[in-house]
């Protein structure tokens, strides 16, 4: 709705994971480097944690677009299977023709032979999970097994864990300790200092076509990171709606006022006290941005109250 207004190509705070967008500050770019530097020395198990709305998921897939050409890939978005349905998500995902009626040892037996073959023609595999804090405790144990594949000098198989902080608290867990010990390497993702979210918001609005320099006022940037706590995925939600109700009152530039309103829409924002107040003022912005852009397009089309 508002991208000609902005002089935008595209959304620039989607929520979809386009590694197009991904935000090469240290944060993520740390991330990066510890998971290619683990990948390339042959590394069995590398963990990345960080809390909901980090950029697990952009880091993830923008790991995948790295290491295109360089592994075999193979990356499961959904933890919640059991260990002979892992088994065939992972044959599945290297292409593998694996009926359904395969036992589980009969599907390890089939990677193996499989990976043996890949390694034998020089070609390195990794299996990349995301949100494996969910992953069942008999799948977490059938992923160490699958780690134990190696020729006489490498891993047949290396492993990416991306999950929130409760992963480490299962994999303290006695019953999970073999796997625990074999994660060489491992990175936990922070949320975005006031600083690195100016530049992320700058960045995201950039890659999306933006020409006109800053669209969002030093003040708006301020309310941005106390109502986010710097967590990437509410400042684009918080930005998103922001730049509507900036766009539903005919104005260039997003202020203080329409960050207030974008938070007072948002359940997960943490406003401190004088926001509560700012809900009162502008309810819903679902109701308030229906008005404003209504006014705003019969103003355009040469209306009159």
């Amino acid at each position: 709705m508002y991208l000609e207004h902005f002089g935008l190509r595209e959304t620039p705070f989607s929520l979809t994971p386009d590694p197009s967008y991904f935000f090469n500050h240290p944060g993520p770019r740390q991330a990066l480097n510890v998971l290619l530097v683990a990948l390339r020395s042959g590394e069995g198990f590398i963990k990345i944690t960080g809390e909901v709305g980090t950029g697990k998921t952009l880091l993830c897939r923008k790991l995948l677009e790295v290491l295109q050409g360089e592994f075999v890939t193979a990356y499961l978005p959904n933890p919640m299977l059991g260990p002979r349905e892992l088994y065939h998500a992972v044959a599945d995902e290297l292409g593998l023709s694996a009926p359904a009626n395969l036992s589980f040892h009969e599907v390890l037996k089939l990677l193996t032979e499989a990976l043996v073959s890949m390694s034998a023609a020089g070609r390195r595999v990794v299996v990349i999970i995301d949100e494996v804090q969910a992953m069942p405790g008999k799948s977490l144990e059938a992923l160490r097994l699958l780690s134990n594949l190696e020729s006489e000098k490498r891993k047949l198989l290396q492993i990416v864990l991306f999950g929130q902080p409760e992963l480490d608290t299962r994999l303290d867990q006695p019953s999970l300790r073999q796997l625990r010990q074999r994660i060489s390497f491992s990175y936990r993702l922070t949320p975005l200092t006031r600083d690195v979210l100016r530049d992320y918001v700058s960045h995201r609005l950039l890659v999306a076509g933006n020409q006109g320099g800053s669209l969002f006022s030093p003040q708006a940037i301020d309310l941005l990171f106390r109502a986010s706590r710097g967590i990437p995925r509410l400042v684009n939600i918080l930005c998103h709606k922001a730049l509507l109700s900036a766009f539903g009152r005919g104005e260039r530039t997003v202020g203080k006022n329409h960050v207030r309103a974008a938070v007072g829409d948002t359940e997960d924002a943490s406003p401190q006290r004088p926001f509560f107040s700012a809900r009162l003022l502008y309810g819903s912005i679902g109701v308030v941005l229906v008005l404003e852009i209504a006014a705003l397009v019969f103003f355009l089309r040469g209306g009159s109250l």
